[in-house]
């Protein structure tokens, strides 16, 4: 095989590279090895036209921007395949309807190798195999992601994400080295990983152990004395109860052996005061804790069996073969029930996510409420996941950065709603394997969609037969049959809308001597009930609100009358 026809391979765990043969290639100025990085992070998925423009002009673009993209993957593409015919697509550099995507495997890109050995390292049943696989891990690690890109860049979310990937396992390789009685093993990758990040609390605390349990408690405890006054000097704040109880175990000797308990849990809460005197009662921490946060499930729930069967489907295949599903964008007209679905499926899938449930509402389209903000979003989910508030950050990227750290390694779930378009939800994205969003919207969420980090899923009316199922269980079989003429009244004069059938089902409920031709009448009366029958099939249509439908009274007389107010 000639040189020009061997293997490429790529790194992204330190500086950029890419290497045929061995030799290095020239990535080029900084847009291009940039665009060449946002491609590598996110390994084989796609990256949204509008991500790459954006990451490479701090969202100040020239007009020419897509144009420059468009030439960056060009000279990208005949850097990698410099036999290609001109005009060829090439193996490597896909096109797709908003981006592109880099398609690289285990072998190609030391990102996805990375993944496969901590995979098998926290599967392996004995901790010797355990530690050998995240020995050989760790060593994949040459600085920090990205390293050699400027700082800016490297705030991008994608690369914040393979960060907190990269702490975590190496926590879980401390853990498993202690426990296994080997941390000699790990303490190269301690070192380089707590020095990228001086103030992560719980990677020194793990070095502290780690380097006690090997016999060299003279520089755990200057290690701890460096962290006390860092963050004393930069934070202002204490140590953590989690470092105080590393440098506990290191007074007493409670480091080393195959029984020693694991350091506490980064994100565990204080240790409960004894009532009596205000001591400490032990030195066990309360874990930290399982949000469950999902609404209550619609108790009139039915139907949407061809949607709720599509996400299944969706989540299975990405399962077998081995791909992380971020989301799940369910967007639709106002009205249409998309919400109710997004609960309704989480509370479905929450058994597959024992780490909890995060909910919020970005009231992305709310008339007379502000829309919340994804830091507003960013430092609820934190609350609820246990952080400090003290621990926090105050600017966006480093919440976000703060936020995928927490949740990497978690298995949880998030429904996030009515949310505005991808910009109003990106930073609320995991940034790992073992989480999924349910995210909702009226718009098509094009950006989530196009970088493959979300199946969609458009939401319609439904079929007429779940219309009248719905009203069944709300007013009983015996009120709908005695009246089918004015049920397939109200049926189509709703739109078959699921917002607009409650609404008159509840009202109907209330007055139950009341005929229900007198809704129906009332409903195709209304100004929404012309606006509800011309379904209008895209994100940008509206449906009937409540503050839009008449008020139905019972007057007593066999009638029903409509009032506005």
């Amino acid at each position: 095989m000639g040189e020009s026809s061997a293997a490429v391979r790529f790194t992204i765990l330190g500086p950029v590279a890419a290497r045929r043969g061995g030799v290095e290639l020239e990535l080029g100025g900084r847009q291009q090895r940039l665009v060449l990085a946002l491609l590598l992070a996110n390994a084989g998925s796609v990256v949204g036209l509008t991500d790459l423009v954006d990451t490479i002009w701090n969202q100040d673009p020239p007009t020419s921007a897509v144009n420059v993209v468009h030439r960056y993957i060009g000279t990208l593409r005949r850097l990698i395949e410099p036999d290609l015919p001109v005009r060829a697509v090439g193996g490597y550099l896909i096109r797709h309807a908003a981006g592109y995507r880099l398609r690289v495997d285990e072998d190609s890109l030391d990102l996805l190798n990375f993944r496969r050995l901590v995979t098998e390292a926290r599967a392996a049943a004995e901790p010797g195999a355990a530690v050998r696989l995240y020995t050989q891990a760790l060593a994949l690690w040459r600085g920090a992601c990205g390293s050699g890109l400027d700082p800016e860049s490297r705030t991008h979310p994608a690369f914040a994400a393979i960060e907190a990937e990269c702490t975590h396992a190496v926590r879980d390789a401390a853990d498993t080295a202690l426990r296994g009685g080997r941390p000699r093993l790990m303490i190269p990758a301690l070192r380089q990983a707590a020095g990228q990040h001086p103030l992560d609390e719980a990677l020194q605390a793990r070095l502290i152990l780690t380097l006690a349990a090997d016999g060299r408690q003279a520089e755990a405890l200057q290690t701890f004395q460096q962290v006390r006054r860092r963050l004393a000097d930069e934070l202002g704040i204490d140590p953590s109860p989690e470092l105080l109880d590393a440098y506990d175990r290191l007074l007493h000797q409670r480091t080393a052996g195959g029984d020693t308990p694991p350091p506490p849990d980064p994100h565990a809460r204080p240790r409960a005061q004894s009532p009596i005197g205000g001591a400490e009662t032990t030195s066990q921490t309360i874990p930290r804790p399982t949000p469950a946060q999902l609404p209550p499930d619609h108790p009139y729930f039915g139907g949407r069996a061809d949607l709720l069967a599509r996400a299944r489907t969706l989540l299975d295949e990405d399962r077998r073969q081995g791909r992380a599903t971020v989301a799940l964008a369910l967007y639709g007209t106002a009205g249409i029930g998309k919400s109710t679905l997004a609960i309704h499926l989480g509370h479905r899938l929450a058994a597959a996510y024992p780490d909890g449930q995060l909910y919020a509402d970005l009231r992305g389209f709310a008339v007379h409420e502000r829309a919340m903000g994804p830091a507003e979003a960013l430092r609820g989910f934190l609350d609820s996941l246990g952080v400090p508030q003290q621990s926090r950050p105050s600017e966006l990227h480093a919440l976000a950065g703060l936020y995928r750290s927490v949740l990497a390694g978690r298995q949880v779930l998030l429904v996030i709603d009515n949310c505005r378009d991808f910009e109003h939800v990106r930073h609320l994205l995991p940034g790992t394997p073992g989480c999924l969003a349910i995210v909702t919207s009226r718009n098509q969420l094009t950006g989530l969609v196009s970088t493959g980090r979300a199946h969609p899923l458009p939401v319609g009316p439904p079929p007429p037969e779940e219309a009248r199922e719905y009203l069944v269980r709300r007013l009983g079989a015996a009120r709908l049959a005695a009246e089918p003429a004015a049920v397939a009244q109200i049926i189509a004069g709703s739109g078959r809308l699921p917002r607009a059938l409650a609404v008159v089902a509840a009202r109907a409920a209330a007055l139950p001597e009341a005929p229900l031709a007198d809704f129906a009448a009332q409903l195709q009366a209304s100004p929404s009930g012309a606006a509800v029958r011309r379904w209008p099939g895209t994100a940008a249509g509206r449906g009937p609100c409540d503050r839009n439908m008449p008020s139905l009274r019972w007057t007593g007389s066999g009638r029903v009358r409509a009032t506005r107010g």
